[in-house]
């Protein structure tokens, strides 16, 4: 069952020090929430756990079934199974979605998928997500809306199946509907023995994911964990209680 051990984590962006220990773990089958204000680190461990350059761990551990992944290369993430979907994808001109996801594929996998195979798996996501199928030849996030973007996330989630997904901010920018529609994909993807560390400023998406665990995040550091109730809790009071406190 994969699982993801995050220990005394401390990361850098240059002399500064965003994460000041972070302790987290994820298990199979488990959607954890990441909430806190902006500036609190929340992104910092999404992309220092998937390995971004910028982000310096200047010490402290990440494993993922027991293995380092701190001295795994970025694609080799990957294909351990870690998954990243980013507050702003980039765009990749001059090349299609359809060829970006079997690229992704292929890489992940180590072989490429057959295209009859491929071609099903793609419209069946598609289709979950309410997806033109014209959508498949379009530059890859090259002029997108806010919800092209997501929705496409969501389709190399569904396309991938890694075994932990960290989903920064997948709400951002998202209308009711769209949201709905992104929320239902997360959820088929967590319905097996994967993990979920879902990574958010608001309680909205968290009425259609509900997470098991959520943590707030503050001054670089979990400062509060508990269950759903303690979205609830930040929805009627906000975060300024533990920003004092962390200052």
């Amino acid at each position: 069952m994969p699982t993801l051990e995050i220990r005394d984590l401390h990361v850098a962006v240059g002399d500064k020090e965003i994460l000041r220990g972070v302790d987290l773990t994820v298990g199979a089958g488990e959607t954890h929430a990441i909430m806190g204000p902006n500036g609190s680190g929340k992104s910092t461990l999404a992309y220092a756990v998937a390995g971004h350059p910028k982000y310096t761990i200047t010490s402290g551990a990440v494993l993922l079934d027991g293995e380092d992944v701190l001295e795994m290369s970025v694609d080799e993430r990957a294909r351990a199974g870690l998954f990243l979907a980013m507050q702003y994808p980039v765009e990749v001109p001059g090349v299609s979605v359809s060829n970006f996801l079997r690229s992704a594929i292929t890489s992940v996998r180590g072989e490429a998928p057959k295209l009859r195979q491929f071609a099903k798996d793609l419209k069946a996501g598609m289709d979950a997500l309410s997806m033109d199928p014209a959508f498949a030849q379009r530059n890859t996030n090259e002029g997108f809306s806010g919800g092209e973007k997501k929705r496409h996330e969501i389709l190399q989630l569904e396309l991938l199946k890694p075994k932990i997904a960290i989903l920064d901010e997948t709400d951002s920018g998202l209308d009711i509907d769209a949201l709905r529609v992104v929320s239902e994909g997360i959820n088929r993807f967590r319905s097996g023995d994967t993990g979920v560390l879902l990574i958010t400023h608001y309680t909205r998406i968290l009425r259609y994911v509900k997470p098991d665990f959520v943590h707030v995040f503050a001054g670089g550091r979990i400062v509060e964990e508990g269950g759903p109730e303690l979205a609830e809790k930040l929805e009627a009071e906000g975060y300024e209680s533990y920003t004092k406190a962390s200052a």
